[in-house]
């Protein structure tokens, strides 16, 4: 019984977070998945064309540009996917073990070595993939997806190839490869460095009372220096995932599929204006190499560091998460 009310409890309180943290985090994947291109575009005759989608350049921007043109109905984009797994995954925990619920986006684990860890980690990410993949997906397509009919939405958001092949999801190119390497760097590097720096407090409740403010300048130095390889690769996974998979013979695998492949048209939220471009499937990135090359080469090396300071907060928050 004591269960069941702590379960009643834990659900109201991810629906209260979840209603602050999902247009926040719609905001972050529209901006980094925003494409920009910096030169002419070539038509299917070969002639320069000038890139006529919009341009957005900051978070804040991206953020008045969803509101004006979708509405709160744009901003919570995304809710219902990451309210359910989130629900699913803390109740299980709480119903069935004794290990305190782990938070979104971040990597916990019960007290083990460094490859317990790390291998607990890569697989909650294996298991909350796909999630992701439809959590961006809701977010960054421009049609409006109903909240209580799953499968309508899962048609707009997923190919028939995807739908009949779900596990196909796994094989996105590139995109288990950025994921793991995300993981190993912030459990297998960040995570040693911020226990020998920032050791847990033993009587204080006060989570800095006994940091070292040398210490405490030196893990804010490294987090800058993982800031700088972490940002692209979460900016890169949030291009990868949102690469739809496709199977034609005629066409690479996640490029578009043929004509008359595809299910019915869902209803579009009905703005002329789109709310972001995002970049062509027929020309899709083949790998989490070709897709850093091309967006230094196309949109340059500032679009892998959109919003780095989320990170940079993120990894200074876990000082005072663990």
């Amino acid at each position: 019984m004591s269960k069941l009310i702590a379960l009643i409890i834990l659900l109201g309180t991810l629906a209260v977070s979840s209603a602050i943290y999902v247009p926040l985090l719609g905001v972050l994947v529209r901006f980094r998945a925003q494409y920009n291109p910096r030169g002419l575009q070539l038509d299917d005759e070969g002639a320069p064309q000038p890139h006529t989608g919009p341009v957005v350049t900051s978070y804040f921007a991206m953020m008045k540009r969803v509101y004006r043109i979708e509405g709160w109905a744009g901003l919570y984009k995304g809710f219902m996917p990451t309210f359910l797994s989130t629900s699913f995954v803390a109740a299980s925990v709480l119903l069935f073990t004794d290990i305190p619920s782990p938070s979104h986006g971040k990597y916990h684990a019960p007290n083990t070595s460094l490859l317990g860890t790390l291998l607990y980690a890569i697989t909650l990410m294996f298991v909350s993939l796909p999630t992701s993949i439809i959590t961006y997906r809701s977010i960054t397509t421009p049609y409006k997806l109903p909240y209580f009919n799953a499968f309508k939405a899962l048609r707009a958001i997923l190919t028939p190839t995807e739908c009949r092949k779900p596990w196909i999801l796994y094989f996105t190119p590139g995109l288990l490869a950025a994921e793991v390497l995300h993981i190993i760097i912030v459990v297998a590097c960040l995570g040693p460095i911020r226990r020998w720096l920032l050791p847990r407090p033993e009587t204080s409740s006060f989570p800095f009372a006994d940091y070292s403010p040398t210490k405490f300048g030196i893990y804010v130095a490294v987090v800058l220096l993982t800031t700088a390889v972490l940002s692209p690769l979460e900016v890169m996974s949030i291009r990868l995932a949102i690469q739809r998979n496709h199977a034609s013979a005629e066409y690479n695998s996640v490029s578009q599929e043929v004509e008359g492949d595809t299910e019915e048209n869902v209803e579009f939220s009905g703005n002329e204006e789109d709310v972001i471009a995002l970049r062509s499937e027929a020309d899709p990135y083949l790998g989490l190499v070709d897709c850093a090359k091309r967006m230094v080469n196309e949109e340059g090396v500032i679009s892998l560091y959109r919003a780095w300071w989320c990170t940079l907060l993120g990894g200074l928050g876990s000082a005072a998460s663990y």
